[in-house]
């Protein structure tokens, strides 16, 4: 590896890799140039499983001409560009006009891809209208919206917020690019581990307690929850 480049960050996910570009201000162009240089210096390991990339470019919008750009690089070197996740909605339909997915919804290594449609505007969110089991994990770079609960051992991790209309007893992200304003609220809220941003919490092991709306999020350095009444 050469000297680490924090505008260019990648990890594994179960559908392969998921490549986060930080680097809101920087040319488009500089930024692919940058991310061929790793992959040729690093081809053994984007390889495989790992050939299959995600892109998170969190609030940036990406036109057509530079995602395509990225898709060629990659192509070039074997690899496959098969989700685009962002909050913009000028990234979101780019990525859509190009045939490519704009949420990560993951259970028994299957994929699915919830409806996603802002007819106002707001905060481009995944809506998930079922119950979460073990096992299962969702991804978006927006916020996540669960009717229904979240179960054990099941995992959200959201770049906004996180609502559960129903009892949340996984482990939750909220603000993972972090965004320490973000919030994590439902019916039920009792998750095996809960992160705003860079902050973490667990729920108590006593539980014995009448189940409640509540709202989780940072205030003077730490998590906090209140009851939510709207």
């Amino acid at each position: 590896m050469t000297a680490r480049d924090d505008s260019i960050v990648i990890k594994g996910i179960r559908e392969g890799l998921l490549l986060t570009l930080r680097a809101s201000g920087d040319e488009w162009s500089d930024l692919v140039a940058r991310l061929a240089k790793r992959i040729d210096e690093n081809r053994t390991f984007f390889s495989g499983a790992q050939a299959r990339i995600a892109l998170n470019v969190g609030e940036r919008p990406v036109l057509p001409h530079e995602l395509d750009s990225l898709r060629l690089m990659l192509t070039k070197r074997g690899i496959t560009l098969w989700a685009v996740v962002s909050t913009s909605a000028t990234t979101q339909s780019t990525a859509r006009n190009m045939g490519l997915e704009t949420s990560l919804v993951a259970e028994r290594g299957q994929l699915e891809l919830p409806e996603v449609s802002s007819e106002e505007a707001g905060t481009a969110a995944v809506l998930v209208a079922r119950t979460l089991r073990s096992g299962r994990t969702v991804r978006n770079g927006g916020s996540v919206v669960v009717v229904g609960d979240v179960n054990p051992g099941a995992e959200i991790v959201a770049g906004g917020n996180i609502i559960v209309w129903g009892k949340l007893r996984g482990t939750v992200h909220a603000g993972a690019n972090g965004d320490e304003a973000a919030f994590v609220c439902a019916l039920d809220l009792a998750p095996t581990q809960l992160r705003i941003a860079g902050y973490i919490t667990v729920s108590p092991q006593d539980r014995r307690r009448k189940p409640k709306p509540e709202i989780a999020f940072v205030r003077q350095g730490r998590i906090i929850a209140e009851t939510w009444d709207g």
